[in-house]
C-alpha cells in the first residue's frame, strides 16, 4: 500500500481498516529500512498514528506541517511521495534524516535543534494573517522532550496571546526524549494524563483537547478535527509510546532505540567512551566535581556517572541555555560543573557561556561530544563552529585531544582550572591508538620534528594521525616536516607563535571552519615574521550529510589531501 501514496492526499481515500493496515506497513518499513542505513527508529515509530491523522486532517503544503524535532518526520516522509528513496536515507547524495526544503515542497523548516518550531509556527500564522491567507493553517507537532526547551513556553506566551491566531499544537507526549522527560513539566503532564483539573495550557490562553491515545487513529484524527474547527491555538495532547510496534524498541530501557546504526557498523571504543570512563574517575577524587546534561545523559556519556554518583548529575531537559546558567550557580557556590552536550548545541547556549559563566571568570567545563564533522545528521549537527567562535570569549581556555590519554590528560587540566571557563572538545568518531610526544615546549606536544624542516604541520585534535602520515608522504617528496599538537587551541600558546617562526611554512590542519580557526589567528600574530602561514580546514558553509570520513576526505583533510596541499603551497602551483 505504502508504495502507492504518492502524495498525502491519497491517504483521505483508505477506509479505517486500511488505514490500520497501512500503519502496520509503515512499522514494518521503518523497522527494515532504518536497520539497514542507520537513523531514528524509535521516535518515528511511536508518530505513525499521529502523521498519519495530520495528513488526513490537514493539507499540506497548503496546511503548513512542522516537526520538533525533524528526526521523528520520516512518517512525514514517506506519506509526501519518498518512501521510495529511504534504500539512500543519511547516505551522500540521498534523503535527509531530517527535514528538507531540497526534497519537497511538504518540508518547509530543516530543524534538527529542538524546541524551535512552536516559534516558526507562531511566524508563519502571523504571516498568514498579514498577507491575507487565514484559510492557510500552521500544524506543529512537538514533543514532551522539546517542550522542556525555553523558546517552546517563549513561543507558547505568544501563540496563547492571540486567541484568534489557529495554530493547532500537536503535543506527542511520550515521556521521552533521549531519557525520559524529567522536571515540573513532566509532573503536570503526567497529571493531564490522570485526569487533573490544573492546566498549564488553558491558563495560557489556549484550547485544550485531550489526552487522547496517540496510536488510536480515529480517535486522534477526531482531535485533530475539533481543533481545526475551533479556529483558535490549540494543544492538542496524545499519549504515544516511543518504539511503539516493535518488542525490541519498547523494552530497550535506555532510549528505546531513539538512534540505530547502520547494518555491519560497529565503531568500538569512542572517544564519548574514553570521556565517561575518566570522568567517572575524576569524579572519584574530586567530590566538588558534578555534571549537567542536557536530555542526553546516554549519548554524551554520563551514564557511568550517573550510576556512580546519581546526586552529582543534573539532566535540565532540552534547555542548553538554563543549563550553563545554572552552573554557573553551581560554581558560584564552590563545585566545579562539567557541562556535557553536543558542539551544535553549545552555540545556543553561546551568551550563556559570555555573559553568566566567562564574564565572571567561574570555573565550568564544557565537554562537547561530536565536535568537526559528525557525519550522517548533516549541516546542523556537524560541530564545526564552536572552535571558530568560542576563541573570541574572554579568559576562555579551549583544548582539542589527539587521542584517549590526552583526552584524560586535557579533561583533569580543565577541571583544575579555577579562574574561568574551559572547553575540551573531540568527535563522534571510534579512538585511534595513543600518539606520544617526542617533547613538550610550553602547552604543545612535538610529535616529529625533522633537522632543517622547511614545514610545520600544527595538528588540531585527532587530525594528528593524518598529519603524521602526511609528513612520511613529504619526505618521500624531498620535503621536510614536523608535526606539532597544540593541545590548547585558544589562547594562542606563545611558545607555538615562537617555535613556528623558524619554518618557512606553517599550516595549521583543522577539522572546524576556516573562518576564525587557530590557523586564522596564528597566521595574524605572525604577520610580517617572513613565515607562511596557512589554514587547511573546512569552508564556511553548510556541508550535506555523509560519513565523517568521506567528508574529511572530500576537503583534503586526509594524509594524501595534506600531502597535496603543502606541496602546491611549497610550489606555488
Amino acid at each position: 500500500m505504502l508504495s502507492e501514496i504518492t502524495g498525502p492526499g491519497a491517504l483521505r481515500a483508505l477506509s479505517t481498516s486500511e488505514l490500520r493496515a497501512l500503519a502496520d506497513e509503515i512499522r514494518s518499513f521503518l523497522i527494515a529500512k532504518v536497520h539497514r542505513t542507520g537513523g531514528h527508529l524509535g521516535p518515528n515509530l511511536g508518530a505513525v498514528e499521529l502523521t498519519i491523522a495530520v495528513h488526513r486532517v490537514f493539507s499540506s503544503p497548503t496546511d503548513v506541517v512542522l516537526f520538533d524535532t525533524g528526526h521523528q518526520s520520516y512518517v512525514h516522509k514517506m506519506l509526501t511521495g519518498r518512501a521510495g528513496d529511504f534504500e539512500s536515507l543519511r547516505q551522500a547524495g540521498g534523503l535527509s534524516g531530517y527535514p528538507s526544503v531540497a526534497e519537497s515542497a511538504h518540508d518547509v523548516i530543516e530543524n534538527s535543534h529542538a524546541s524551535t518550531a512552536l516559534s516558526y509556527a507562531d511566524g508563519l500564522a502571523k504571516a498568514f494573517e498579514l498577507t491575507g491567507h487565514c484559510d492557510r493553517r500552521v500544524v506543529a507537532l512537538v514533543g514532551d522532550g522539546a517542550l522542556t526547551g525555553g523558546m517552546c513556553w517563549e513561543a507558547l506566551n505568544n501563540i496563547g496571546g492571540a486567541p484568534d491566531r489557529p495554530v493547532v499544537i500537536l503535543l506527542n507526549d511520550n515521556g521521552r526524549s533521549y531519557d525520559p522527560t524529567t522536571g515540573g513539566l513532566a509532573r503536570h503532564l503526567t497529571e493531564l494524563r490522570e485526569g487533573g483539573q490544573n492546566n498549564l495550557f488553558t491558563s495560557m490562553g489556549l484550547e485544550y483537547v485531550g489526552p487522547v491515545d496517540g496510536h488510536d487513529l480515529e480517535a486522534v484524527e477526531n482531535a485533530l478535527w475539533r481543533a481545526k474547527r475551533l479556529g483558535r491555538p490549540v494543544v492538542v495532547h496524545c499519549l504515544t509510546v516511543k518504539g511503539k510496534g516493535y518488542e525490541a524498541a519498547e523494552q530497550d530501557e535506555s532510549d528505546r532505540m531513539h538512534a540505530v546504526g547502520a547494518a555491519g557498523s560497529s565503531s568500538g571504543r569512542t572517544w564519548t567512551h574514553a570521556f565517561g570512563d575518566e570522568i567517572v574517575a575524576i569524579g572519584a577524587s574530586r567530590p566538588d566535581v558534578v555534571c549537567l546534561t542536557a536530555a542526553m545523559l546516554e549519548p554524551v556519556g554520563l551514564r557511568a556517572f550517573a550510576a556512580r554518583f546519581p546526586d552529582r548529575v543534573f539532566d535540565v531537559g532540552i534547555a542548553e541555555q538554563h543549563a550553563v546558567t545554572s552552573a554557573a550557580g553551581l560554581a558560584m557556590g564552590g563545585l566545579h560543573p562539567v557541562v556535557a552536550v553536543y558542539a551544535t548545541f553549545l552555540t545556543r547556549a553561546f551568551d550563556q557561556l559570555l555573559m553568566d559563566v566567562a564574564l565572571h571568570r567561574l570555573p565550568v567545563t564544557f565537554v562537547l561530544d561530536r565536535a568537526g564533522v559528525t557525519g550522517p545528521d548533516g549541516a546542523s549537527h556537524h560541530g564545526m563552529w564552536d572552535a571558530s567562535i568560542l576563541p573570541v570569549v574572554p579568559g576562555l581556555r579551549l583544548a582539542a585531544p589527539r587521542d584517549p590519554a590526552r583526552l584524560a590528560e586535557l579533561l583533569r587540566e580543565a577541571v583544575d582550572v579555577t579562574d574561568g571557563p574551559t572547553v575540551v572538545r573531540y568527535p563522534k568518531a571510534s579512538v585511534g591508538p595513543d600518539i606520544p610526544a617526542v617533547r613538550r615546549v610550553g602547552h604543545f606536544d612535538v610529535l616529529t620534528e625533522q633537522p632543517d624542516a622547511d614545514v610545520l604541520l600544527v595538528a588540531v585534535g585527532p587530525l594528528a594521525e593524518p598529519c603524521l602520515a602526511a609528513a612520511a608522504e613529504l619526505a618521500g617528496h624531498g620535503v621536510r616536516a614536523s608535526v606539532v599538537d597544540p593541545r590548547w587551541i585558544a589562547p594562542l600558546d606563545q611558545h607555538l607563535v615562537q617555535h613556528a617562526a623558524g619554518f618557512r611554512l606553517v599550516m595549521a590542519v583543522e577539522d572546524t571552519t576556516s573562518t576564525g580557526a587557530l590557523g586564522a589567528r596564528l597566521g595574524q600574530t605572525m604577520t610580517g615574521t617572513g613565515t607562511t602561514v596557512a589554514t587547511f580546514a573546512l569552508p564556511p558553509r553548510f556541508l550535506p550529510h555523509d560519513s565523517r570520513a568521506r567528508i574529511l576526505r572530500a576537503h583534503g583533510l586526509d594524509a594524501a589531501g595534506i600531502t597535496t596541499s603543502v606541496l602546491k603551497r611549497l610550489t606555488g602551483r
